[in-house]
């Protein structure tokens, strides 16, 4: 418990206690003695939406809040939708230089950059598009920098409400203290940033070949050589080719029956999974069962990124849910799986201290004996049965997987020696890549704290 003291010259339009915890007046003062500007009065905020009808002539790219780097700013993924299945939330269109910001959870830094590449893309109303710079004092990537900041961040906090998805109106946002070193101060921020980034980048890029590296090194293990993955535009199907009643073409892209021959040439024999797994599908809960404050973690698509799960932004659900839902506990070692959306197939070993509920288009795999759940994982991780994956889904831009599907993709299955083997290896090399990421996200961070002590002038 916090108890603190204010004074009524102090009050603001607020009269929230949050507003006026001591570490957000403390960093208000520091910052009013410094040259500043409110941030509404530094940029202009950009009010361009889309209709959802007009400017793309089917699927339309969706930038989401969760695909936001938090460390780097970079979009990690982009989706795909359907005009016809457009989001609500689809509506605001982003041009090259935007800075966009999440106003929901600002304070964790969903803020990013729109390149080139991605001028007149839809992205989120759940973000402010910041876009034209007003005074000549201001240099747009200074600016970046600040906002990815605890200068900045605290204050997003600051003037959020809402509970435990606490959010910032754009009028709260406009009000966001700005420092304004001098050109010269500003330069020295942004060169340093500039290698910070870079130096991460490289080091993201060392632990990525580490990753990479797992794929030979497993095939090769398994005696499978990886044939060439590429879709062909022509090819014919004869009607005694036709199986397991798919009618679509893209399940006989020839590729796939080349990775089903490269599997049945390798050295081990072959087996289904639901052989040599159980398979838990997450449970639909309600929004009505959702809490605010305290409560269970429940693990979503959402929490499924790219290369790790996020569990910093769950929904969450009442205490007693776990017992009463015990059938979707995620266990310590589980594997879990994305069936559904731009991270179909992504799999992860849960190591979290955390008691979690698996919701729907999430599924648990768990290994039977003589089965090593690492191993598992190694080949799941390999390109071979991420193109498995992606022939048994369905859906077009959002594709999905069933439990069926998955059990009954086919994989290699070494003696359990051999499997104890793979799997040390590779969890070796995974620690190497964790180690060089740990590694990136720290130096970016000291980095950024070098930034604000330069600005305070410390």
């Amino acid at each position: 418990m916090e108890c603190f003291t204010v004074l009524d010259y102090e009050v603001e339009n607020r009269i929230d206690p949050h507003f006026y915890r001591p570490e957000f007046r403390k960093l208000k003062n520091k910052l009013g003695k410094l040259k500043n500007q409110k941030l509404g009065l530094i940029i202009e905020f950009s009010n361009e939406t889309w209709n959802q009808k007009d400017l793309f002539d089917s699927e339309f790219p969706y930038i989401e809040i969760s695909e936001i780097d938090i460390e780097t700013g970079e979009i990690r993924n982009i989706s795909y939708y359907e005009k016809s299945k457009a989001p609500s939330r689809a509506k605001m269109i982003v041009r090259e230089n935007d800075i966009i910001v999440s106003t929901t959870r600002p304070h964790r830094g969903a803020i990013s950059l729109i390149d080139k590449e991605k001028n007149g893309f839809i992205a989120s109303t759940g973000f402010a598009i910041l876009r034209k710079i007003k005074p000549d004092n201001v240099k747009r990537e200074y600016f970046l920098f600040l906002l990815r900041t605890q200068l900045s961040l605290k204050q997003m906090l600051q003037r959020s409400s809402g509970g435990n998805y606490p959010a910032i109106t754009s009028e709260e946002l406009k009000n966001i203290i700005i420092p304004i070193p001098s050109l010269e101060t500003q330069d020295k921020i942004i060169e340093l940033m500039r290698k910070a980034y870079q130096k991460q980048k490289e080091r993201e890029a060392k632990a990525q070949q580490f990753l990479d590296s797992i794929n030979n090194y497993v095939l090769d293990e398994l005696g499978i050589k990886l044939p060439e993955l590429k879709d062909k535009m022509v090819y014919i199907v004869n009607s005694e080719e036709v199986q397991n009643k798919r009618a679509d073409a893209y399940y006989y892209q020839p590729k796939f029956e080349e990775v089903e021959k490269a599997i049945k040439k390798g050295k081990f024999e072959v087996k289904e999974l639901k052989e040599v797994i159980d398979f838990i599908p997450g449970y639909a809960f309600s929004s009505n069962d959702y809490v605010y404050n305290e409560g269970i973690k429940l693990l979503t698509i959402r929490n499924i990124k790219e290369n790790f799960i996020d569990l910093s932004d769950t929904t969450l659900l009442p205490n007693d849910f776990f017992e009463k839902y015990d059938k979707f506990q995620i266990k310590n070692e589980d594997i879990v799986i994305a069936m559904t959306g731009a991270t179909i197939g992504k799999s992860f070993i849960f190591n979290f201290d955390d008691k979690v509920l698996l919701n729907q288009r999430v599924g648990i795999i768990r290994a039977k004996e003589k089965l090593n759940k690492y191993f598992l994982l190694s080949f799941i991780k390999t390109p071979l049965f991420k193109q498995k994956i992606l022939r048994q889904s369905c859906g077009g831009a959002q594709p999905n997987i069933s439990e069926y599907e998955i059990t009954s993709i086919k994989i290699p299955l070494p003696p359990l020696s051999i499997q104890n083997k793979i799997a040390e290896e590779v969890k070796k090399r995974m620690q190497k890549a964790e180690q060089l990421q740990k590694e990136a996200k720290e130096k970016l961070g000291k980095a950024k704290k070098e930034v604000e002590q330069i600005i305070l002038g410390g």
